[in-house]
């Protein structure tokens, strides 16, 4: 089995680009309880790669669909909301579910990646996070999910025979 994990960056200044000390010091905590991985892929946006840093990781890859998901797929699931609403989001088929599903394949390909029993981490943002846990585990209990994710808080999605087994969710105690 392949585990993708797939966290919220951690906290930054509400006018800021980059992790404020509190976020530093919550990544740094959350980091120390994982890995390792053998890939780190985050969005293009500083707050991301910079959990991912002052977790302990270094970044093998940026990507952009990662970063933001634009105003359709907003006014259809607008942040923030549960998993349920997420995954309710993407069942409708359009700009959310269209979103969803790339963000799905990237999260394919890199557990096709892996070799098996190895992992990869993934930061990302709110909305995004959810989205594509919905879009990889379509006919999970979403409502048993929770709310959405705060900072550092994420996903573990399991890959086992070229698909997506289950998800574990992953809470920060603070």
């Amino acid at each position: 089995m392949k585990t993708v994990e797939i966290r919220r960056h951690s906290i930054r200044s509400r006018t800021g680009d980059h992790l404020n000390q509190s976020g530093v010091s919550l990544a740094r905590l959350v980091g120390q309880n994982l890995g390792p991985f053998d890939r780190v892929v985050t969005s293009t946006l500083p707050r991301a790669f910079e959990t991912a840093i002052a977790m302990g990781f270094a970044v093998d890859e940026q990507n952009e669909l990662m970063s933001t998901y634009g105003s359709a797929v907003e006014r259809e699931a607008p942040w923030p909301l549960s998993l349920a609403g997420y995954a309710e989001a993407v069942i409708k088929g359009g700009a959310a579910a269209r979103y969803a599903n790339q963000l799905a394949e990237v999260y394919t390909k890199l557990a096709r990646y892996l070799a098996d029993g190895r992992s990869a981490l993934v930061i990302n943002h709110g909305g995004v996070l959810e989205l594509g846990a919905a879009a990889c585990l379509p006919d999970e209990d979403h409502f048993a999910w929770g709310s959405h994710f705060e900072h550092c808080e994420g996903i573990r999605l399991f890959w086992e025979d070229e698909k997506w087994v289950k998800g574990e969710v992953l809470r920060v105690s603070k």
